[in-house]
């Protein structure tokens, strides 16, 4: 009959634990050591028991295995890995593009310029006066907007003008004629006296004549 296969898990019997461990070890131990033989490799093998009990296994020196290991491990760490690379060319690729723009912008100033072909020169041309033109179009239209803008604030400031001088006109008009009622207060009364006078002549008519000196000639 064909053995059950046993599944891979963590046996939860102490006892059977170790029995198990230990017959797994001694047959892990004779594989390392059927391996070194057979195939003439250097094999080492370290085992930390549940108790934490050490059981090693080497073909030849641990010690010089492991120094070996380690310096394997070294060397694979001073390798550059793939993201450094990937870094590494960027930065490249950008160096270079930095480099061309500032040389273009050298030749955009009229720097650097002896290297360059006839056709170099003529595409060069064709750029400044490209850039030229988109220069003066901005300028045009930023002194059109600014020009706009000056003549709204005029027109702003001669209405706020206009009316002030209405408000003065109309402050001064009133002092004037508070300072005239002032200035004149006799001629204000002589004129209703007169009125007054006039008024009085009118609706008494002459005056009475008097009688006395027919009087005294009576009693004399």
């Amino acid at each position: 009959m064909a053995r059950e296969k046993i599944k891979i898990k963590k046996i939860d019997n102490i006892t059977a634990r170790q029995v198990t461990f230990s017959k797994r070890r001694r047959g892990l131990l004779k594989k390392a050591q059927e391996l070194a033989v057979l195939c003439d490799a250097e094999v080492a093998l370290i085992i930390f028991s549940a108790t934490g009990k050490l059981f090693e296994y080497s073909s030849s020196s641990m010690q010089d295995l492991l120094g070996k290991y380690k310096l394997h491990n070294r060397d694979k760490t001073d390798e550059p890995s793939l993201d450094l690379q990937l870094v590494e060319g960027d930065e490249v690729r950008l160096s270079k593009e930095i480099n061309d723009k500032n040389r273009e912008l050298s030749q955009l100033r009229g720097q650097d310029l002896q290297g360059l072909t006839i056709d170099e020169l003529e595409n060069l041309e064709t750029l400044l006066q490209g850039g030229l033109s988109r220069v003066l179009q901005a300028k045009d239209e930023k002194f059109g907007n600014e020009m706009s803008s000056l003549q709204e604030k005029s027109a702003k400031l001669m209405e706020e003008n206009k009316i002030l001088k209405q408000q003065m006109m109309l402050i001064l008009n009133g002092k004037r004629s508070q300072d005239n009622m002032i200035s004149n207060p006799e001629d204000q009364g002589q004129s209703s006296e007169s009125v007054t006078t006039n008024v009085y002549s009118c609706n008494s008519g002459p005056p009475p004549e008097d009688d006395g000196s027919d009087t005294s000639l009576k009693l004399g």
